[in-house]
C-alpha cells in the first residue's frame, strides 16, 4: 500500500527523471567502480572500459557488465 501511495506522487516528470537519468547513471557509476577496483589479463582494456563507460554511459555499462567482467584476471 505505501509504494502505491509514494508512486502515486511521483509526477511525470520526476518519472522520467529517475528512467532516463538517474538509473543510468547509478548503472554507469556501478560499473566504473568495478572496472577501476578489478585487474585485467590486458593493461589496456581498463582503459578502454573506462573511456566507454564514460563516453557512453549506458551502452559501456551493458557492455562492460556482460562482455567485459570475463576479461577480468580471476582471483
Amino acid at each position: 500500500m505505501k509504494s502505491m501511495l509514494i508512486l502515486g506522487m511521483i509526477g511525470s516528470w520526476e518519472l522520467i527523471l529517475i528512467l532516463f537519468v538517474l538509473m543510468p547513471g547509478i548503472f554507469a557509476l556501478w560499473a566504473l567502480i568495478d572496472v577501476v577496483k578489478s585487474e585485467f589479463t590486458n593493461s589496456n582494456n581498463k582503459l578502454v572500459w573506462v573511456l566507454l563507460i564514460i563516453f557512453l554511459p549506458l551502452l559501456g555499462s551493458i557492455l562492460y557488465l556482460t562482455i567485459g567482467r570475463s576479461q577480468k584476471l580471476k582471483a
